[in-house]
């Protein structure tokens, strides 16, 4: 009996080192390795998951967990069976014509990709004004030498001991010791001492970015955020809605702490985070004006909001990339980042509710038959978002004003971003004092109030993915052009749809 168990424990080790020779190189163990690289130390992991994420819009390849790919990319020019190639995916149409990659197919090998880098190089430079086709080679120009950077090893850099101070060395160094698969699978024990410096010398805080790459908090945020809305349209009492939203709200709660502890300043310092808190700020005043107006039309509606936030910070990931990078020196001020930033973005979700609330009323104006009394009750409930969000909006202003004048020695200095937070500003209070007069009836109150979101969408994302000049340079991003006209477009449809043959009822 006792041979019996040894020849089948001995069958199972065997067929699992069998299974598992693809990551002997590259065991998931080094994930927690602490490397260098964009100017701050993380753990390898999330490097691998941003970078891999990067070069093929996945953080997956072929069933391999980041880390094991990154590596095996890292090792790819050392005499090693287990090479992998990577794919990536041509999108734009005249690339595709370029490099001869068929529509149908549009996946091509970052091993061809690498051999028509030439060819990809003189056509970009052959254009003279910068396009859509001009940007897209560039994009696929600038993947081609991070690939070609971490297969020399350059893409990452490991810590060492030097005189009892720490040193960070490219992986490449140690590529002359590494002549076969037993020496890479012997430097895992170099690795594992490079993290055991840097914790003798810094600490394991770092290593709390691996416990939030692997918490996928955003998709239980979802999760819950889509649960209730479900139940919000399904049952008419709101405790299992409200639930839900609470475990939306703990949930993102998480994330923005979580990022705070990682990079010790506000979570609000690029796209994907002020999305994610406007959306969050939508939801926690939703939650708050339905409970006083006793409305549950603003619940619904700061869950759709969010709903909207959380997908696309879960999955336009060349628009919003969840990078945490240093700061550049502007922003290095806490408070004031705290303070004015903050204030911005949750004037933005006050705004958004008004916004999602009169597109709902203008399709119900179209569709359904409304009393000019429901009319002026709904115009009453966006009235009361845009109160909050306008002053919010303009303390904000002027918190980057004080700030602009510590930072830049001028209170204003009609910089686009500035420009266009003035801009939104002077639209939202001329409509609301058109409100309050009674200048502006209901009716073209909600019509207004659903247009005017556009120039928070061109301040908030115009001016860093179209415009991209002026001195608020650190929030500037690619690829947020073609979502931006496309919602210009499906709001003025809208709002021309649902003002020819609006149906009405005294």
């Amino acid at each position: 009996m006792k041979k019996t168990l040894v020849i089948i424990c001995f069958l199972l080790s065997s067929l699992s080192v069998f299974a598992t020779t693809g990551s002997s190189v590259c065991p998931n163990t080094l994930e927690s390795i602490p490397i260098l690289q964009g100017g701050r130390v993380k753990p390898l992991h999330v490097h691998a998951k941003e970078t891999i994420k990067y070069l093929t819009g996945k953080s997956k390849f072929e069933k391999r967990s980041p880390t094991q790919t990154y590596c095996l990319l890292s090792f790819g020019t050392l005499d090693i069976k287990d090479k992998i190639d990577l794919k990536v995916r041509i999108e734009h149409v005249e690339v595709r014509k370029l490099l001869g990659v068929d529509s149908n197919n549009p996946l091509l090998s970052y091993s061809a990709l690498t051999a028509k880098e030439g060819l990809i190089k003189s056509a970009a430079m052959r254009l003279k004004e910068e396009n859509s086709y001009r940007k897209a080679l560039n994009v696929i120009f600038g993947k081609i030498q991070t690939y070609k950077e971490i297969q020399r090893g350059g893409n990452w850099f490991i810590a060492t001991a030097v005189d009892k101070a720490v040193k960070w060395k490219p992986v490449s160094e140690f590529f002359t010791q590494l002549k076969s698969r037993e020496d890479v699978i012997a430097f895992h024990l170099t690795l594992n001492n490079s993290k055991n410096i840097f914790i003798a010398d810094t600490g394991d805080h770092y290593l709390l970015e691996l416990t939030y790459s692997k918490l996928h908090l955003a998709h239980w945020a979802l999760l819950a955020v889509l649960l209730s809305l479900f139940a919000a349209v399904v049952f008419k009492k709101n405790h299992l809605t409200i639930s839900f939203a609470i475990l939306a709200l703990v949930a993102q709660t998480a994330i923005l702490v979580f990022r705070t502890m990682i990079s010790e300043r506000a979570p609000i310092t690029n796209m994907y985070e002020t999305v994610l808190f406007s959306g969050y700020g939508a939801l926690v005043f939703a939650l708050i004006f339905g409970h006083l107006r006793k409305e549950k039309l603003f619940l619904i509606v700061g869950l759709g909001y969010n709903v909207c936030t959380l997908f696309m910070i879960s999955f336009a990931n060349d628009m919003l990339p969840s990078a945490i990078g240093p700061l550049v020196p502007v922003l290095r001020d806490n408070f004031w980042l705290s303070t004015h930033v903050t204030t911005i973005i949750l004037s933005y979700g006050a705004l958004a509710l008004s916004w999602i609330l009169a597109n709902v009323i203008l399709i119900k104006m179209r569709f359904f038959s409304i009393g000019s009394k429901d009319q002026k009750y709904y115009a009453d409930l966006i009235y009361a978002c845009l109160k909050y969000g306008v002053v919010l909006l303009a303390a904000g202003i002027i918190l980057g004003g004080v700030w602009a004048d510590y930072s830049w020695g001028r209170f204003w200095g009609w910089d686009p971003k500035e420009t266009w937070s003035l801009i939104v500003l002077c639209i939202y209070m001329a409509i609301l004092h058109g409100k309050y007069t009674n200048w502006i009836p209901p009716k073209r109150f909600i019509s207004l109030t659903a247009g005017a979101f556009m120039s928070v969408m061109m301040a908030w994302f115009g001016v860093n993915y179209i415009l991209a000049s002026g001195l608020h340079s650190y929030g500037f991003s690619q690829g947020g052009a073609i979502f931006l006209f496309s919602f210009f477009a499906v709001q003025i449809l809208l709002i021309a749809v649902t003002a020819v043959g609006a149906k009405s009822a005294s």
